[in-house]
């Protein structure tokens, strides 16, 4: 079993090496898989600031109806051969969760952590509160390596 802290360094020394894309696994309503390729980062929870995986997703996006029946994600990360995935149960907070403001940091807090940059950021929130765009934070509980 991989503690926490370890599983989060390995996950950062893999993640950072590219680009911090990851592969997002949910359980679609038949039970069968549905995965994407998202940027993911790991921060404080805005609540509490126990270490969490954050991505940043659509409104529509069809992880977030898996999501909101399970309750549970796993995000797999690699370099090369190396790779580790993290699983635990998933929060969305979008618009309406929280107030604008708070959704706006959070947004930001988490485009940061997966190692983006932005020229304009006062641009990148315009365009994140116009496509109605939502956090996902995924309570690490287990990891598998190799």
């Amino acid at each position: 079993m991989v503690a926490i802290e370890d599983g989060l360094r390995r996950v950062a020394e893999l993640a950072a090496r590219e680009h911090w894309l990851a592969v997002v696994v949910t359980v679609r309503g038949d039970g069968e898989p549905s995965t994407s390729v998202v940027n993911a980062g790991i921060l404080a929870h805005p609540e509490d600031g126990a270490p969490v995986l954050g991505i940043v997703s659509r409104a529509d996006a069809r992880r977030l109806a898996n999501l909101r029946q399970r309750g549970r994600a796993t995000l797999v990360f690699r370099a090369g051969w190396e790779w580790i995935s993290v699983s635990g149960a998933a929060e969305i907070i979008g618009p309406g969760d929280v107030e604008p403001e708070r959704l706006r940091r959070l947004l930001r807090d988490i485009y940061h952590a997966a190692g983006g940059q932005h020229p304009d950021l006062e641009e990148y929130d315009r365009v994140m509160a116009a496509e109605g765009r939502v956090a996902v934070l995924v309570r690490p509980e287990r990891f598998a390596t190799n």
